[in-house]
């Protein structure tokens, strides 16, 4: 064996010894809350992507779409067939469409009464929040209702919350926070949102 070689083995020994001291130590087990926020693309991905994940283990999973709600969504056209995938959408989509204060809070607290339906069901494993930051920052859901429901929900279930600009609360009560960073978009140079990449 090189001397590359050897300092290579010694060094993923080193790496497996952390790594397994790691897995050793979590022995909590419970749902978690997990906030996928930032200015970077990626965030309603990721969270389909372990919606999939859920689906694919015989999972019960709700997912409630604030904003995007009603544009096209290729994660949930190929899912929603699924009997155990229930999908709730803002009725108002883009709130920069409608510019209405009014009907976009009303909407707002339909689908949330879906969302709350979601988080007192300790039959649903994962509940996606998909958007709901501009929620609160728009002021059309206050932090307080969103926390509550959190923290009385069912023991065994997860949630994920997307959206830039994570109220800081949020953070403060979240186990795994995940911050997509642009680093470039195709958009701001013009190019058109493309179907089946990113949306």
């Amino acid at each position: 064996m090189s001397e590359r070689d050897e300092r290579h083995r010694k060094a993923m020994q080193t790496l497996k010894s952390r790594v397994d001291e790691k897995v050793a130590a979590a022995d909590e087990r419970r749902g978690q809350l997990l906030v996928f926020t930032g200015n970077g693309k990626g965030k309603t991905t990721a969270a389909w992507g372990t919606v999939t994940r859920a689906l694919g283990y015989g999972y019960r999973v709700g997912v409630v779409q604030f904003i995007k709600g009603l544009w096209e969504c290729g994660e949930r056209e190929r899912l929603e067939e699924d009997a155990n995938l229930d999908v709730a959408i803002m009725a108002t989509g883009f709130t920069w469409e409608t510019q209405n204060r009014e009907s976009d809070t009303q909407a707002c607290h339909e689908v949330w009464a879906e969302a709350e339906r979601m988080l007192a069901d300790p039959g649903v494993y994962l509940v996606v929040l998909d958007e709901i930051t501009y929620m609160l920052k728009f002021g059309y859901l206050d932090i307080a209702t969103l926390k509550r429901a959190l923290e009385h929900r069912p023991a065994e279930q997860t949630v994920i919350v997307t959206g830039r600009n994570a109220h800081r609360e949020l953070q403060a009560m979240a186990d795994t926070i995940t911050e997509m960073k642009e680093v470039r978009h195709a958009f701001g140079a013009g190019l058109e949102a493309r179907r089946g990449i990113d949306y």
